[in-house]
């Protein structure tokens, strides 16, 4: 091999050792992160994963705010009072904590869990996999997440009755 063939190979070599590390940090990333054995997942990676059969939809919100609407097949099953969004004082055993065993009873289901902001959803989601549920996914932002990626809801209460309602949720 002669000079100028080495010497424009070197270059070509140098070139990618430096190039190369932008280019792979310049790969997408998914925006799923794995916290103390849940998932959290964009709307539309959570809409995408509820494609599949035999997956449970979980809201945590309050009957209130599942009243107005809800993402369509999920079964209500409130984490806690929230008196600023549901004056309705709710038992303890109406509550997620004391209603454990009605989650599916095979712990590999997937089960994607929501609520109005992802807060909720992020503790019901923890403690759903401390209960030992391997495949629990929390949708971050939640319902908001889910209606901003323009996903469909089942809307229950019109808006005039849920403005008389709750005036200060409008």
């Amino acid at each position: 091999m002669n000079k100028q063939y080495l010497s424009g190979f070197a270059a070509i070599l140098i070139a990618l050792l430096i190039i190369a590390p932008g280019i792979a940090g310049a790969a997408p990333k998914l925006s799923c992160t794995v916290t103390g054995g849940y998932e959290n997942v964009t709307a539309c990676q959570a809409k995408s994963i509820l494609e599949d059969k035999g997956v449970f939809l979980l809201d945590v919100r309050t009957p209130v705010e599942y009243s107005y609407s809800h993402i369509e097949g999920a079964t209500l099953i409130p984490l806690k009072n929230v008196p600023s969004h549901d004056p309705v004082n709710l038992s303890e055993d109406q509550l997620l904590p004391n209603r454990m065993n009605e989650l599916p009873k095979n712990k590999n289901t997937k089960i994607v869990v929501y609520c109005y902001t992802g807060k909720r959803g992020s503790a019901a989601s923890q403690m759903i996999a401390d209960a030992g549920y391997k495949n629990v996914y929390n949708i971050q932002g939640g319902l908001t997440a889910w209606v901003n990626a323009g996903c469909p809801v089942v809307v229950v209460t019109d808006s005039a009755t849920w403005s008389a309602n709750y005036p200060h949720y409008v």
